[in-house]
């Protein structure tokens, strides 16, 4: 019982520490809407500042104190002046990106400056013995407990009662409201950023006695503070601080009690993370999530003949290298399909992953076990890594089926690190006796000796080779269906689940194969030596990887070879050491300030500015060889864009119109009986009932805030009813979810619109009609499948107007042609009954009678049922067969135009004086 309340008092001066750099993370947070993953490196730097000067230059302790957090102080102020306020319009993944790379360049300096050897630093708080309970502990852990608690109390008591806490809210509720009250965000963030830094200073200072003085101690901290923060929701400093307790006491009795498993105690933030962010996560996000431009994507082209001409190249440098050059060549190489792993997961799907060398790890965990300890042949070994880390990386994907972006980020760098406690720095699983690692021996290929060790420039055409296959099969997943899919998700959920797309099977998807082409490079790193060493897998080199990644153009095929050759290692590095001998060591640092330089001025990376040059090459070639090559140089010019379309599926829109029985949807009524929706305590909708037959246009109308949004969510799958049933047809699918409802025939438009505004024209159209069967995920990695437009699209092409606008990116398109897209997209469904709500604000009058022309053909030509929520009310009353009036969620009416326009009820709740003569019939 003595060592329980023991190690329970020990772990609340862990926790304190934990809960003081988590507050300096939620002042950040609060301050500027960043989360700050260099947060460590910031306190790392200060606990440095303040160790030279104490011991190197003999200043006092206390003074080297102020100087060690005034340091981080700075460094903090300039984060955000020179990254972050830059950065204020990009998205979150570059301003996420540009905190991982002061990270990088923070330690990149300090490795530079004190290597990775570990400081024994002399405690200044009194470190006395003390009894608590018949329990002893070192007083220095209560001192840390007392000053957390102060400094809790005095940021709680400082955002709550001063000018400038209430500042920092209205600041972070709404930028523009705070502007107009004479806040500047800017100065807000300024200083948030420098106090939050301060703090992380002032906690790297007291914790470096505990734990040691390392460049690596004190930044992996950062998922301890994190969790915390968590807890708090980055925002509640009691809250924060209750976390970091709890998470140290565990940590500490999980130290003495479960010290028989290794990692568990360093598990515990992450366990911590996943229940927090699994709990408060959703499938999808909610109605009005702001929607931000994400990097630019290539088209994933191959062409086959300059291909075939670099890999000859290729492979002739590494036939004519040295032992030395071989070696670099390979590094870059297996770097290359890291960078690869990361495009699939995050420049194609939009997850923010920080696992990457993680599953690296996996993968050559699984293939040299199965080398070492069954003797199987390097050929079923790399089999064997590679798709045993895919269910490994469907693991890691659940988290992202209810979080996304920083959270996340968090999670999966989360999972890394527990994943490199408890099994790659776990001896008995992660060596074999007599040598530092697995021992796997020297490697043949189909007989050939391909030894790393013995024949580095064999091996390395053989990792070549692996690169090129692997690039081809990313390449046929962006121009294939399921790659279309994975771009829906990435630009819009919501809208991807409207048309029936699976979200949650297309990130599984995008994480599994992510998976394996990180354990195909795992596996070729730890086979090039006679034994795998788990070292080379740390989990924060994901960190680095990352970086690299949007270096080279996240979203481009040609950015991860170029992005590799600024590591560490690589063939940047040795010609860096031909031209300045030296410096290759300095490349972890030059690769964070080009990575800063990249954020800043081109977020699209290297590989964008490589496509626009390739493009414009062919361009002028085909122009050269007359008007019929030219055409097809401008379309290559168009694929170089930012929303690139596919030009292998390009479809013919020329063929005479089908007939209307080909696009004549299926006819099943939808039936909603006392469909009920709450917020909380807010009754949204209350039992409200409505039929829709095939053929037939239903209105649903009343004053905003009458629930009308909330009813189209609850039916589509949006939003969770309280009760009530919604069938479609014989079909129950009031529990389904939303793709499935959307398979079953039920479409809608969203009053935002929610275009995948990262695709052409044509490709949110594909992405509506595309049904691949259960084999496409597989078959695309091979050959892409792509098909024409079905005849139903193409009517609704002509229908709508959209024929000479195909190609065009959704961001060229004027607003009517944005509207009219949103409509024919969903119709690209097939659906049964379309939901379409306020289609027409923002049109004109001559735009809303077309439209309401479209709305009724879509009826009756279509055989669609419609319910149409709007507010114009000339439209309503002039397309609709019936409407049903809301007001406060309730129905209060129900019946054909002429009936609602002159019921009382409907009068006073939303028509006002408005005389029946005055709307047109």
């Amino acid at each position: 019982m003595d060592d329980i309340l023991r190690f329970a008092l020990l772990g609340l001066g862990l926790g304190a520490l934990y809960a003081l750099t988590a507050h300096g993370i939620v002042l950040v947070y609060r301050g500027s809407g960043v989360l700050n993953f260099a947060h460590g490196a910031i306190g790392m730097a200060g606990a440095y500042v303040q160790w030279e000067l104490a011991v190197n230059h003999g200043v006092p302790y206390w003074p080297a104190v102020a100087c060690g957090v005034l340091g981080s102080t700075v460094l903090g102020v300039l984060t955000h002046l020179l990254v972050i306020r830059p950065l204020r319009r990009a998205s979150s993944l570059a301003r996420l990106v540009g905190t991982l790379a002061v990270f990088i360049v923070l330690t990149a300096v300090a490795v530079k400056r004190y290597g990775d050897s570990v400081q024994l630093v002399p405690a200044k708080l009194p470190s006395g013995l003390v009894e608590i309970a018949g329990a002893t502990v070192s007083e220095d852990r209560i001192w840390l407990l007392g000053i957390a608690v102060v400094v809790t109390a005095a940021l709680h008591a400082l955002y709550k009662r001063t000018l400038f806490g209430l500042g920092t809210t209205a600041v972070a509720e709404n930028q523009g409201a705070a502007a107009s009250l004479g806040w500047s965000a800017d100065l807000i963030a300024a200083a948030n950023w420098g106090l939050g830094s301060a703090l992380a200073g002032l906690t790297g200072i007291l914790i470096v006695p505990v734990i040691g003085l390392s460049v690596t101690g004190l930044t992996t901290l950062l998922l301890s503070a994190l969790a915390a923060a968590l807890v708090g929701r980055f925002s509640s400093f009691p809250v924060t601080l209750a976390g970091g307790l709890v998470i140290g006491v565990v940590q500490s009795e999980l130290t003495r009690f479960g010290s028989d498993v290794t990692g568990l105690a360093a598990s515990v933030p992450f366990l911590v993370i996943a229940l927090m962010l699994v709990a408060r996560g959703r499938a999808l996000p909610l109605r009005g999530t702001f929607l931000e431009r994400l990097p630019a994507l290539g088209t994933g082209r191959v062409r086959p003949v300059p291909l075939a001409l670099a890999v000859a190249t290729g492979l002739l440098l590494i036939a004519l290298s040295s032992p030395l050059w071989a070696d670099a060549i390979t590094n870059t190489l297996v770097l290359s399909l890291i960078i690869l792993s990361i495009i699939v997961v995050t420049g194609y799907a939009g997850q923010v992953s920080l696992a990457a060398y993680a599953l690296a790890g996996t993968g050559a965990f699984i293939a040299g076990h199965a080398a070492a300890d069954w003797g199987w042949p390097f050929e079923l070994a790399l089999l064997a890594g590679v798709l045993g880390t895919v269910p490994i990386g469907l693991l890691f994907a659940l988290p992202a089926v209810r979080t996304r972006g920083v959270n996340l980020a968090i999670i999966t760098l989360g999972l890394g690190t527990t994943l490199e406690t408890m099994v790659f720095q776990n001896t008995d699983l992660s060596t074999t006796p007599g040598s530092d690692g697995i021992a796997v021996g020297k490697q043949t290929l189909f007989g050939i000796d391909i030894s790393g060790v013995d024949h580095p420039q064999r091996y390395a055409a053989v990792v070549l080779v692996m690169l090129v296959a692997a690039t081809l099969v990313v390449a046929n997943v962006r121009r294939s269906r399921t790659g279309r899919r994975l771009i829906a998700v990435r630009a819009n959920e919501r809208a991807a689940a409207a048309l029936g797309i699976d979200v949650r099977a297309a990130k599984l998807y995008a994480f599994g194969l992510s998976a394996a082409i990180a354990a195909l490079a795992g596996v070729l790193t730890g086979f090039r030596s006679t034994s795998v060493v788990f070292a080379d897998f740390a989990s924060f080199e994901s960190i680095t990887a990352l970086g690299l990644a949007v270096i080279g153009g996240v979203g481009f095929l040609v950015g991860p070879l170029f992005a590799a050759t600024f590591a560490a290692g690589t063939v940047g590095a040795r010609f860096g050491d031909l031209v300045l001998p030296g410096l290759s060591e300095w490349m972890p640092l030059i690769g964070g300030i080009i990575l800063v330089l990249t954020l800043v001025g081109n977020q699209d990376g290297i590989g964008r500015e490589l496509g626009k040059q390739a493009a414009g090459a062919e361009r002028r070639l085909l122009s050269k060889r007359g008007p019929k090559h030219a055409g097809a140089a401008q379309d290559t010019a168009a694929g170089a864009g930012m929303a690139e379309g596919d030009e292998s599926a390009a479809p013919d829109v020329r063929p005479a119109a089908p007939s209307r029985a080909t696009h004549r949807a299926p006819g099943l009524p939808l039936r909603v009986r006392d469909l009920t929706v709450r917020y909380g305590g807010v009754v949204a909708v209350d039992g409200l009932s409505f039929d829709i037959e095939p053929g037939r246009v239903v209105g649903l109308i009343g004053p905003n805030g009458a629930g009308k949004t909330s009813a189209i969510d609850a039916v589509t799958g949006f939003t969770r009813a309280a009760s009530g049933s919604v069938r479609l047809g014989d079909r129950d699918v009031t529990r389904l979810p939303v793709h499935r409802r959307a398979g079953s025939g039920l479409s809608r438009s969203f009053q935002s619109l929610e275009l995948f505004e990262d695709m052409s024209v044509l490709d949110n159209l594909y992405a509506a009609c595309d049904r691949p069967g259960p084999w496409t995920y597989l078959m695309d990695l091979v050959r892409p499948g792509s098909r024409p437009l079905p005849a139903h699209v193409l009517v609704a092409v002509r229908e709508f107007g959209l024929e000479s606008a195909l190609d065009r990116p959704v961001g060229d398109l004027s607003y009517g042609e944005r509207r009219l897209l949103a409509i024919a997209r969903a119709v690209a469904t097939s659906p049964s009954v379309l939901l379409l709500d306020e289609p027409a604000a923002g049109l004109s009058d001559d735009e809303s009678r077309e439209l309401a022309h479209l709305v009724r053909r879509l009826a009756e030509d279509w055989g669609m049922g419609v319910l149409l929520v709007e507010h114009d009310v000339d439209m309503v009353m002039s397309v609709c067969d019936e409407v049903v009036v809301l007001d406060f969620g309730r129905r209060i009416c129900v019946g054909t135009p002429e009936e609602v326009r002159g019921d009382p009820a409907v009068r006073a709740a939303y028509l006002g004086d408005l005389a029946p003569e005055e709307v047109a019939p």
